[in-house]
C-alpha cells in the first residue's frame, strides 16, 4: 500500500471511531444508529455470558444506550452453522417484535462458536476480545459498532449481517454515502490478490458494466463463487485488471472482489423465514455466505448444492436444504458496493492475532493503535501489547506478545510470541516464547477451582484422532502428546478426554491441574513448560480438566468480577 492511501484509509477510520466515541453511553435518538443489534450464540451456556457481559458495557456506558441488544442462542439439537443462526434470529425477531420488525434496521453479528484458533476468547466469546483502542478500552463488539457507525443512516428497514472476527476498514468520497436501500441482498465487495479468493466468496461481476474507477461503485454481480481454485476464477470471469489509482490498496495487476459483509432487505428476510418455518428444525449446518450468496444472481445454477468439498460434517438432508434455499432465493439480486479504497482483516487465530496488534504496521496506522499503547506516532517495530493489565516494576515483555487482563508481580518475564489471558503471574516467573496460557475460574464439586490452560502458539487445537490409543498423532509445544505425558510422570493410559471419545484432540485432553488459586494455578500449568527433563509432580488428589471441560463448567461471574477489580487497579494506577 502506497503512503498516500494508508494516510486516506487512517483519516476515514479515525472519523468514524470519532463520531462512535460521541454516542457511547448516551441514549442514541431514532434514526441514529441501529434500531436492534443482535449477537449469536453457540448455545445458553455462551448466551448467559454475552448478556452478562452486555449488560455490564451498558451499566458502563461503553456502548450506544437507548436500542435493544440481544443475544440469540442456536437451537439444542444438530449444529445449523451460521447460516441456521441467521434463520433462527430472524424467527426469534419476528416473535418478539412482530409486523413492527419491517421498520426495523438490524445489524446481526455472528459471534457464537468456541474460538478454538484463538483460545483466549474461548470463554467470554471473540467479540469481546480486546483491542488496543479507545477510552474506555474497545473490544472487536465496540469496533464493529463504530467500522459501521454510518451505516444506519443510509439504511432501508432489514437485516445486516457480519462476522465478529473481521474488520472491514474503507474510505469513500466525501460526499459519498454507502446505501442499503436495493432489493435482495446488497454485498460489501473488496479488492483482494487472487490468492485470498481461495479462501474467501467471489464475485463474479457484470463486465459489461463500464467501471467508473471511484473509491466506491456500485456493481451487479453475476454470480458467487465459494472459496473457487484460481483456474475456477479465471473460468468464470471473476479476475479483474488494476487500471487506475484508485486501486491503490492493492500492487497487484489482477484481483478479484472477495465477501465480508452484506445486507437483506426486509422482505427478502422474511421469504427466507417463511423457508424456515416451513421446514422446521434444519437437521444440518448452513453457511449464511455459501449457501445464501450462491443462489443469487442472473447466471446461479442449482450445480453448488451438490459441492460439498468445504463441509466438515456433512449431512443427509444438506443437498436437499440447499435446494430449497437456492429456489427460495432463486432470481433475487446481488448488489454488489465495490469498496475500492478498503482493506479486510481477519483476527481469529493466535497467529493472527499477535501479528496484528503486535507487529503489523498497516492495521497499527489505520486504526491508531499506538496512541493506546504509549506512542505519538506510528512505528514500524515489534511491541508488546498489554491491555488492561497490572504490571509491576521489574517485569520485561518481549516485543511479539500480547498480555490482556493480567497481573503480572515484580520480577516477571514473558517471551516472544506469547499470548497471557486473564493469569496471575508471580514475581520472578518466566514464560517462555510461544506460548499460550489462559486462566479460568471454574466450580468443580460445588467447589471453586482455577484451571490454566497452556498451548504452543503454533499448536492446532482441532485436529483430532479416532481413539486415545492414536494420540501419538497430536502434538503439543512441537512434541507428541506420549512425550509430554511420560515428561510429567502420566501414563497415556491414564490421559482422559472429556466428551467424544472418538474425537480426542488437544481441546479435549485433560491435562490441566485444577488448583484452590488463582496464582497457584498458573505457576503450576508453568511447571509443566519448563525444559529438561525433571519430572512435574501433582499434589496428591489433583484433578486434571481440558479446556473443552472448564468452558463446560466456569464461573463466569468471578472471572468478570476479577476483570472488574482489575479494570479498577489499573485505572487507579493510571491516575495516581
Amino acid at each position: 500500500m502506497n503512503e498516500q492511501g494508508s494516510k486516506k484509509l487512517q483519516i476515514a477510520t479515525m472519523e468514524k471511531l470519532e463520531r462512535f466515541d460521541t454516542l457511547r453511553g448516551k441514549q442514541v435518538q431514532p434514526g441514529e444508529f441501529w434500531d436492534l443489534v443482535v449477537l449469536t450464540a453457540v448455545d445458553d451456556n455462551q448466551r448467559e455470558a454475552y448478556e452478562l457481559q452486555i449488560s455490564e458495557k451498558l451499566e458502563r456506558k461503553e456502548i450506544p444506550l437507548g436500542i435493544s441488544y440481544h443475544v440469540f442462542s442456536d437451537p439444542p439439537g444438530a449444529k445449523i452453522g451460521n447460516g441456521g443462526a441467521t434463520l433462527y434470529s430472524l424467527q426469534r425477531l419476528e416473535d418478539i417484535y412482530g409486523k413492527a420488525l419491517g421498520g426495523y434496521r438490524v445489524l446481526l453479528i455472528h459471534a457464537g462458536g468456541f474460538s478454538q484458533r484463538l483460545p483466549n476468547a474461548s470463554a467470554l466469546g471473540k467479540i469481546f476480545t480486546p483491542i488496543p483502542l479507545g477510552d474506555p478500552l474497545y473490544q472487536m463488539l465496540e469496533l464493529k459498532l463504530a467500522v459501521f457507525v454510518d451505516f444506519p443512516k443510509h439504511m432501508k428497514p432489514g437485516v445486516l449481517v457480519t462476522s465478529a472476527d473481521c474488520i472491514e476498514l474503507y474510505s469513500i468520497a466525501e460526499d459519498e454515502n454507502i446505501r442499503f436501500d436495493r432489493s435482495g441482498f446488497t454485498a460489501l465487495a473488496h479488492p483482494s490478490p487472487i490468492s485470498i479468493g481461495t479462501t474467501h466468496g467471489v464475485f463474479v461481476l457484470d463486465q459489461k458494466e463500464k467501471s467508473v474507477l471511484a473509491d466506491m461503485e456500485y456493481r451487479t454481480c453475476l454470480h458467487f463463487l465459494h472459496k473457487p481454485s484460481v483456474k475456477k476464477m479465471h473460468e468464470n470471469g471473476a479476475v479483474c485488471k488494476s487500471q487506475d489509482s484508485c486501486m491503490s490498496l492493492l500492487s497487484d495487476a489482477e484481483f478479484v472482489y472477495t465477501d465480508s459483509t452484506y445486507y437483506v432487505d426486509y422482505n427478502t428476510a422474511m421469504s427466507l423465514l417463511s423457508l424456515f418455518r416451513e421446514v422446521g428444525p434444519l437437521g444440518c449446518e448452513i453457511d449464511a455466505y455459501g449457501d445464501f450468496l450462491q443462489a443469487l444472481g442472473p447466471q446461479a445454477t442449482v450445480a453448488y448444492t451438490n459441492n460439498t468439498a468445504n463441509v466438515t460434517k456433512q449431512e443427509s438432508n444438506l443437498v436437499e436444504m440447499r435446494q430449497k434455499i437456492f429456489h427460495c432465493l432463486k432470481g433475487t439480486p446481488l448488489n454488489l458496493v465495490a469498496l475500492n479504497h478498503s482493506k479486510f482483516y481477519h483476527i481469529g487465530t493466535t497467529t493472527e492475532y499477535l501479528f496484528y496488534l503486535t507487529e503489523d504496521p498497516c492495521l497499527r496506522g489505520e486504526l491508531g493503535l499506538y496512541k493506546v499503547l504509549g506512542y505519538s506516532q506510528n512505528f514500524s517495530f515489534k511491541v508488546c501489547c498489554a491491555m488492561l493489565s497490572d504490571v509491576k516494576p521489574g517485569c520485561s515483555l518481549t516485543p511479539g506478545s500480547v498480555v490482556e487482563y493480567c497481573r503480572l508481580e515484580a520480577g516477571a518475564h514473558v517471551g516472544g510470541r506469547t499470548i497471557l489471558s486473564g493469569c496471575w503471574v508471580g514475581a520472578g516467573l518466566k514464560v517462555p516464547d510461544g506460548t499460550f496460557m489462559h486462566s479460568l475460574c471454574v466450580n468443580r464439586e460445588g467447589q471453586t477451582g482455577f484451571v490454566t490452560v497452556t498451548f504452543g502458539i503454533e499448536d492446532d487445537l482441532k485436529k483430532s484422532v479416532g481413539a486415545p490409543a492414536n494420540m501419538e498423532g497430536l502434538n503439543l509445544f512441537g512434541a507428541s502428546l506420549v512425550e509430554c505425558l511420560a515428561k510429567w510422570g502420566l501414563s497415556p493410559e491414564s490421559l482422559r478426554f472429556s466428551g467424544d471419545t472418538s474425537s480426542c484432540s488437544l481441546w479435549n485432553a485433560c491435562l490441566f491441574p485444577v488448583c484452590p488459586d488463582m496464582r497457584d494455578s498458573f505457576s503450576l500449568t508453568l511447571e509443566m513448560l519448563q525444559p529438561g527433563g525433571s519430572t512435574v509432580t501433582l499434589p496428591p488428589g489433583t484433578k486434571l480438566m481440558s479446556l473443552q471441560e472448564a468452558l463446560q463448567c466456569k464461573n463466569l461471574e468471578e472471572m468478570l468480577k476479577y476483570r472488574k477489580k482489575l479494570m479498577e487497579d489499573v485505572k487507579m494506577k493510571k491516575w495516581s
